[in-house]
């Protein structure tokens, strides 16, 4: 059994219980009555503090069957059903600056209604990752302080696409076009920049992240 899988769930427990914030591995050690110390011991041990679990589930009257192996507790039901469990990259900005992209740190969760997902199923909710948008570049398309969802399976763009992009200067959301050299250019929707030009030799220091597919709608949230 991985702990850090346990950690995951427990997380999303103590989520709940915040509101949706983001929970830290020493919110965990608190809700578990462990030190620091103790809970990172554990960790590189991965070695599972059962009967801190135990009276971490006895309190909340939740069943410590999903927090070992994803069995729903009913106060979860209703979410899993209805809605989709997205991550949410909240600290996270289309204007951030550069550094490497981990789509494994730095995110809660959101819950979006499904009549807000289209056709994605339950099984598709995985990949879709909500960033928020700053900056008015693709305005009237994308708006300042917007949630934007992307689908990080889709790799591939058909000019026009928007896409969320990582490069060396850092996260952007734009619109994709290729010319018969293999150049991509990154545009705006706002006429007020200018189109950034990427030419083959460059292609290796961008990454596409996903095609932003939906504006995600606060009154279909909870």
């Amino acid at each position: 059994m991985e702990l850090g899988h346990v950690i995951d769930n427990l997380k999303d427990v103590l989520s709940l219980e915040l509101g949706n914030k983001r929970v830290f591995d020493k919110d965990v050690a608190y809700a578990l009555g462990l030190s620091r110390e103790s809970f990172s011991h554990l960790k590189r041990r991965n070695s599972v503090p059962y009967e801190a679990i135990v009276f971490f589930c006895a309190k909340r009257a939740i069943s410590i069957n999903w927090i070992l192996f994803d069995q729903l507790p009913k106060s979860l039901e209703e979410k899993t059903e209805r809605f989709a469990r997205i991550k949410y990259f909240k600290e996270l900005h289309t204007s951030a600056g550069g550094g490497a992209w981990n789509d494994e740190e730095g995110f809660e969760y959101m819950y979006i209604h499904y009549e807000g997902l289209n056709s994605f199923s339950h099984a598709q909710e995985a990949s879709l990752h909500a960033i928020n948008v700053i900056g008015d570049s693709m305005e009237p398309t994308l708006k300042d302080k917007e949630i934007i969802l992307c689908d990080t399976t889709c790799k591939e763009f058909e000019d026009g696409d928007i896409f969320m992009i990582h490069t060396l200067e850092g996260l952007f959301v734009k619109r994709l076009f290729q010319d018969a050299k293999g150049t991509i250019s990154l545009r705006s929707d706002n006429p007020n920049y200018t189109p950034t030009c990427i030419n083959k030799l460059g292609l290796d220091d961008i990454t596409l992240i996903g095609k932003v597919i939906a504006k995600v709608e606060k009154e279909l949230c909870r």
